[in-house]
């Protein structure tokens, strides 16, 4: 399998990104808010174009971040209140800032670009560098869902039909040996033309990410379904999960 590399995300979906992913929920911004410390203060790892830091930022919480792709931060720059947001490029496994945080998340599947599991442990382990003792790394996930893919390992998924003229679909291998999946997303626009979306994330299940964190010197404190505190179980298709840093 030809794979999209972490460096290739950035530059490649800078240029759809927002119209693609809307606004963020609002039960997204008020959890990170409500565990932002008394001094109101978070680190995103992989901040993008600010979908979530922006908002956050609006809601009193001063938000530094972590960004790979100079695309993606020059596109935050250039929004209302992008100018507020401390924008740090460099890898999210590696990058040291040299100050602690009550508070680091990292939103939208987004540990899943990581394209093994040892640098979604060096992550891990930044995180928890990044760290005041006590604080808190809030991160989502989707729950692996095996049934999506045929007995090939393969799969073809319409996502939308806009209208006579758009559409959009997703072409999909499954390596299950390294927990990998490479896909396009392939969308045609109204005026004729189609773009195709590179993406490929190896997933982890909940059990593996907690081991990760332990690792990493941090303690599970919580898991729900969503940000808006709903119950994880075993029908959940996503969690939020909540490690802790001793302390």
């Amino acid at each position: 399998m030809t794979a999209c590399t972490e460096a290739d995300y950035g530059p490649l979906w800078a240029p759809y990104y927002d119209a693609i992913y809307t606004d963020v929920d609002d039960s997204t911004i008020a959890l990170l808010e409500s565990l932002a410390g008394s001094d109101k203060r978070a680190l995103e790892m992989a901040v993008g174009s600010g979908r979530v830091a922006l908002p956050l930022s609006r809601r009193g919480v001063e938000v530094t971040g972590i960004e790979l792709s100079a695309e993606m931060a020059d596109l935050l720059k250039t929004k209302p209140g992008g100018e507020t947001i401390d924008v740090v490029l460099g890898d999210m496994v590696a990058t040291k800032l040299g100050r602690t945080f009550p508070l680091v998340y990292l939103t939208f599947n987004t540990l899943f670009i990581l394209d093994s599991q040892e640098r979604q442990l060096e992550c891990f382990r930044n995180v928890a560098e990044h760290l005041e003792p006590g604080g808190l790394f809030v991160t989502d996930a989707f729950v692996p869902d095996l049934k999506r893919f045929d007995a090939s390992n393969t799969r073809m998924g319409v996502s939308s039909i806009s209208s006579n003229e758009e559409h959009a679909y997703e072409l999909s291998i499954h390596d299950p040996v390294n927990q990998k999946v490479v896909s396009h997303h392939v969308r045609r626009q109204a005026d004729g033309s189609t773009i195709v979306l590179p993406v490929t994330v190896r997933y982890v299940w909940p059990s593996e990410m907690d081991l990760m964190a332990r690792l990493a010197g941090l303690e599970l404190d919580r898991r729900w379904g969503w940000y808006d505190r709903r119950p994880f179980t075993e029908a959940s298709g996503q969690h939020v999960s909540v490690y802790r840093k001793p302390g």
